[in-house]
C-alpha cells in the first residue's frame, strides 16, 4: 500500500514520501529476457544499518570536486543525455497512478526515460527523479541498461523547457536491495539542486518477474547552458 505524495510546489518538502515509494517506482523497470546480457551494475551497497564497508579495489575513486551551481528557474524538463554511455532521450512526463503509486515508461517506450513530476524539476532545490527502464523481454536493452557504469564525474544534462540546459555531475552510483532501499537518501530533502537517476539491477526473479534490486545514480547541478 503506497500513500499518495503531495505534489511539489516549490518548497523543499515534497519528498516526505511512503517507505513503499521507492521500490515501487522502480519495480516494473525491467523484465529480463533468457539469455540477454545482464545490464552492468555496482557492487549491492551495505544495508543502511550496517557498518560502513572499507573500499575495495573495485570502488570507483572520489570524482575531483566541482564548484556547485546556484539554483534555476523552474523549467519543466524535456530531454536527457549522458554523453559517458551514449543515452539521449526526450523525456515523457510521470506521475501517479489509480492505487497511489509510482507510474513508470510503458514498456512499448523502453529507450525513453521519464521525469516523475511529482518531484523538483531538474535545476530547482531538491532531487529530481529520473526513471528508466534497464531492459524488456520484447526489445532488448532499455535507456539505463548501462546506468551502473557511470563513474563519479561523469555529466548528465538535462534540457529544459526555458531553453536551457542543466548540467549535473555524477557523485556515485549505488546498488540496492529493494528490501533495503534508502527511501528518504534517495527522495528526502536536499539543500541543493539535485538528479536522481533509478532503474531496475542485480539478479532477475523468473517467478516474482523483476529484478531483485534498484540501481541509483547520485548527481548535483553544477552549471548551465543554452540548449
Amino acid at each position: 500500500m503506497v500513500d499518495r505524495p503531495s505534489r511539489y510546489a516549490g518548497s523543499r518538502t515534497w519528498a516526505l514520501l511512503a517507505l513503499a515509494l521507492a521500490v515501487v517506482a522502480a519495480v516494473a523497470l525491467g523484465v529480463a529476457l533468457t539469455g540477454q546480457r545482464q545490464a552492468v551494475a555496482p557492487p549491492l551497497s551495505a544495508a543502511r544499518d550496517a557498518p560502513a564497508v572499507p573500499p575495495t579495489a573495485t570502488t570507483p575513486p572520489p570524482a575531483p570536486a566541482r564548484q556547485e551551481a546556484a539554483e534555476l528557474p523552474v523549467a519543466e524538463p524535456v530531454g536527457l543525455r549522458i554523453p559517458a554511455l551514449g543515452i539521449s532521450s526526450d523525456l515523457l512526463r510521470l506521475g501517479l497512478q489509480a492505487d497511489g503509486t509510482v507510474e513508470v515508461p510503458p514498456l512499448s517506450a523502453v529507450e525513453r526515460a521519464g521525469w516523475y513530476r511529482e518531484s523538483p524539476a531538474p535545476g530547482a532545490v531538491g532531487p529530481a527523479v529520473l526513471l528508466g527502464h534497464v531492459d524488456s523481454a520484447e526489445s532488448g536493452p532499455g535507456v539505463f541498461f548501462e546506468l551502473g557504469a557511470l563513474t563519479p564525474g561523469s555529466e548528465v544534462e538535462v534540457s529544459r523547457q526555458d531553453g536551457t540546459v542543466a548540467v549535473f555531475a555524477v557523485d556515485r552510483v549505488e546498488r540496492y536491495a529493494k528490501d533495503d532501499f534508502p527511501t528518504v537518501q534517495v527522495y528526502g530533502n536536499t539543500p541543493d539542486p539535485q538528479l536522481r537517476l533509478i532503474t531496475c539491477g542485480g539478479e532477475f526473479d523468473p517467478v516474482a518477474r523483476s529484478y531483485e534490486d534498484n540501481v541509483v545514480a547520485y548527481a548535483r547541478l553544477v552549471g548551465t547552458r543554452p540548449a
